[in-house]
C-alpha cells in the first residue's frame, strides 16, 4: 500500500505562449514544486502566434491531454483554445488574467494585448544588456576598475555563488560585481569603501562550503585563484577561519550579510534587490527631505 502511495503521477502538462514563455515556465514550476509524487511531462509551445501553428498545438494536445496553461493575448487565440480544451475536457487556464485584470481595474486603462512587450529592444532591454556585460566583465575580482558604476558589489569566499547571483542581478538590469576574499590576497581597502555601490556579505557554513569545493575537484574544475593549494582549499578548519573572518570584515564595514547556504540564487537576489530597493527609497527621501 506504503509503494502506491510513493509512485509519482506522471501526466502531460502543455505550456503554450505567444512570447518566449520564460514567464510561463516560472510560474508552471513554482506550482508544481507544490505537488509531491508527481511527475508532469512538459511540452513547451512557446511563439504560438497564428491561428496555423495554434491548430497544430491543438491536435498535439488531443494525442496527448492534459492540462494547458497559456499566456496568449490575442482574444481570437484564446477563444479557440478555451474552446478545443472544453471538448477534450481538460482543464485550460490563463495565468496572466487575473494580474491583467488588477492593474487594467486599477489604472483605469485596457492592456494593449500585444505579445512579447517584456522583450522588446527598449531602453530597459540595453540596460539588462549592459548589466550583463559589466558582470562578465566584472567577475570574480577579474578588475577592480570601474566599480564605482555598479549598483551592488558581492563579496565573500569561494563558492557562496557570487557569479551565479551577479548574472541574475544583471538579467534583471542591475549592474552587478563582485569580489572574492582568498587568504593571503589583499583587495585594497578602497575598492572597498566606494560609497555609490551597495556592498553585501555572502556566506555559508563550512560544512557547505567544503562539499561544494570537493565537488568542484571531483569534476576536474582547479580552485579559480592559484593561491589555493588543494588541501587549504579543503581543509576544515582553514575554510572555518575563512568565514570568521570574512564575517568580522562584513561587521566592521557595515555590510549587509546574506548566508546563501540554504539559499537558491533567485532567493539570494530576491533578497538582494529588496535590499537594493530599501536603500533606494531611503536616499530619495534624504534627498526630498533636503530640498524641502
Amino acid at each position: 500500500m506504503s509503494e502506491e502511495k510513493n509512485e509519482s503521477r506522471k501526466f502531460y502538462l502543455h505550456l503554450l505562449s505567444d512570447a518566449t514563455g520564460t514567464t510561463l515556465l516560472s510560474l508552471a514550476r513554482a506550482c508544481i514544486a507544490q505537488f509531491e509524487n508527481v511527475e508532469p511531462v512538459q511540452k513547451f509551445w512557446p511563439l504560438v502566434r497564428t491561428e496555423r501553428q495554434l491548430e497544430r498545438v491543438i491536435k498535439k494536445v488531443r494525442e496527448i491531454p492534459g492540462p494547458v496553461i497559456f499566456t496568449f493575448v490575442d482574444e481570437n487565440m484564446r477563444k479557440r483554445l478555451q474552446e478545443a480544451c472544453e471538448e477534450m475536457g481538460v482543464p485550460c487556464v490563463a495565468v496572466m488574467d487575473p494580474i491583467m485584470r488588477s492593474l487594467s481595474s486599477y489604472l483605469g486603462i485596457h492592456a494593449r494585448g500585444v505579445p512579447g512587450l517584456q522583450h522588446a529592444m527598449d531602453d530597459a532591454y540595453f540596460r539588462r544588456v549592459e548589466a550583463v556585460d559589466y558582470a562578465m566583465r566584472h567577475d570574480d575580482g577579474r578588475t577592480l576598475e570601474g566599480l564605482r558604476e555598479a549598483d551592488v558589489i558581492l563579496v565573500g569566499v569561494s563558492r557562496t555563488s557570487k557569479t551565479p547571483t551577479s548574472v541574475f542581478l544583471a538579467r534583471r538590469g542591475i549592474k552587478a560585481a563582485n569580489i572574492p576574499l582568498v587568504p593571503g590576497v589583499d583587495v585594497p581597502d578602497e575598492k572597498l569603501s566606494l560609497a555609490e555601490p551597495m556592498y553585501v556579505g555572502l556566506v555559508a557554513t563550512p560544512d557547505r562550503l567544503m562539499q561544494l569545493r570537493r565537488s568542484r575537484l571531483n569534476a576536474g574544475e582547479a580552485p579559480a585563484h592559484p593561491q589555493f593549494c588543494e588541501n587549504a582549499y579543503l581543509d576544515f578548519e582553514a575554510i572555518e577561519e575563512e568565514v570568521r573572518a570574512a564575517r568580522r570584515m562584513f561587521s566592521k564595514k557595515g555590510w549587509p550579510v546574506i548566508d546563501v547556504t540554504k539559499r537558491s540564487i533567485e532567493e539570494t537576489a530576491a533578497e538582494i534587490m529588496s535590499l537594493l530597493q530599501n536603500r533606494r527609497d531611503k536616499q530619495r527621501k534624504q534627498e526630498e527631505k533636503g530640498k524641502a
